[in-house]
């Protein structure tokens, strides 16, 4: 009975810094945290790590945490074991792990990862590549080690942070095992960056990108539909535009704008001074946005819940006119159809305006709980009630 109890103190004790947020693509991967929060912090658009201190971890404290993650994959390996399955993450040994409290967040996350095998890490928090290249080489040469069934590294950086880098250093970095840094380019139009604090300029923007892909790492550059508000929506769009025809990176990420009470902008939205879209003006910013895309291969996805069109994504230049007949089919929607799309996909039981005719009995109960609400309360309850659905995302 004692060795029971030591070994759930064990486990228990296995654990490691994690930080709060991940890229949606990044679910099924190893999550390890080389920074603590944001080092900029003043986007308006961004709750993330607001009233949080950004502060960098030490070489050593990276590496413990590395190896107390390498344990744990061992430890559940060798329940494998005992459990019969011959170190496989098997079904049942998830099911054993998370039946039973002992086992910690962090080994459920690695647990989960081995269950996947995705071969993917993806490094916290805001901007891995703040930190001086000689210790980001050795803490990722020493992950490389211990883990050597990763095949990609991913992490987040900042334009400004980029171009600070020479492309010695970035190669260096590449060298040592990163593959991939995401990068929040939002917009390529500098009243839009300045407003909205994002600390950076457009040109910023082209040279890390031009940057990163030179010391040969892959690119995702995210940017935010809705940005430009109702002022500059048109502007946000063909000048975001024409910054990813001259860095052409590897992905381009859409991420609607979502304004929450929580979110520094909503003061603006208050005061008057920004005025949001509604989904169907974003849908037209989309739509002028992926027409202007030109000469680039990249790929597009629209991989969250905050975009209303989650279709919207393909490889550049062949997959454009899919793009673009997506958006138009929502756009050609009667306007009850449109509602019903809009709370549907809000609500999560739609992914495409095709799932409107494949479930008639879904159809009708979206169409009359909209109709009940209504009569009840009027339109504007209605549109409260799915800005509140899509908020709970951000």
């Amino acid at each position: 009975m004692a060795s029971i109890e030591q070994e759930k103190r064990k486990r228990s004790d296995l654990s490691f810094e994690l930080g709060p947020i991940r890229p949606p693509n990044e679910a099924r991967s190893l999550l390890l945290r080389f920074t603590r929060n944001c080092p900029w912090n003043q986007c308006l658009f961004c709750p993330a790590y607001k009233k949080r201190k950004f502060s960098l971890r030490t070489v050593e404290e990276i590496k413990k945490d590395i190896q107390t993650a390498r344990d744990i994959a061992d430890d559940v390996k060798e329940l494998s074991w005992r459990l019969g399955y011959k170190g496989e993450v098997t079904d049942e040994v998830i099911s054993h792990i998370f039946s039973r409290l002992h086992y910690n967040e962090c080994y459920r996350m690695v647990a989960v990862w081995l269950y996947y095998d995705t071969g993917a890490c993806f490094l916290q928090d805001a901007d891995n590549l703040i930190m001086k290249t000689d210790d980001l080489v050795e803490a990722l040469l020493f992950l490389r080690e211990k883990f050597p069934e990763i095949t990609r590294i991913t992490t987040y950086s900042r334009s400004r942070t980029v171009v600070r880098k020479s492309v010695e250093s970035l190669k260096r970095i590449r060298e040592a095992g990163l593959d991939r840094v995401h990068i929040g380019l939002e917009s390529g139009y500098d009243p839009v960056l300045k407003f909205m604090r994002k600390g950076v300029s457009a040109a910023q923007h082209i040279e890390a990108g031009r940057k990163l892909i030179e010391a040969g790492m892959e690119l995702s550059e995210y940017v935010m539909p809705g940005l430009g508000g109702q002022k500059w929506w048109r502007e946000h769009a063909i000048e975001t535009a024409k910054v990813l025809n001259q860095i052409n990176p590897h992905f381009i990420r859409l991420r609607s704008l979502r304004i929450p009470k929580r979110v520094p902008l909503y003061k603006k939205v208050e005061s008057g001074e920004f005025i949001p879209l509604s989904d169907d003006m974003v849908v037209e910013e989309i739509k002028l946005f992926i027409e202007h895309l030109d000469g680039i291969t990249s790929t597009i996805t629209s991989d969250h819940i905050m975009n209303l069109l989650e279709e919207v994504e393909g490889k550049l230049p062949e997959d454009k006119e899919k793009m673009l007949n997506v958006i138009k089919k929502y756009q050609q929607l009667d306007p009850c159809d449109k509602l019903i799309y809009r709370v549907g996909r809000r609500g999560g039981t739609y992914r495409s305006t095709d799932d409107l005719k494949r479930d008639p009995l879904t159809y009708r109960k979206i169409k009359s709980f909209i109709k009940e609400i209504k009569e009840k309360q009027g339109l504007d309850a209605v549109e409260t009630m799915i800005k509140n659905l899509v908020d709970q995302y951000v």
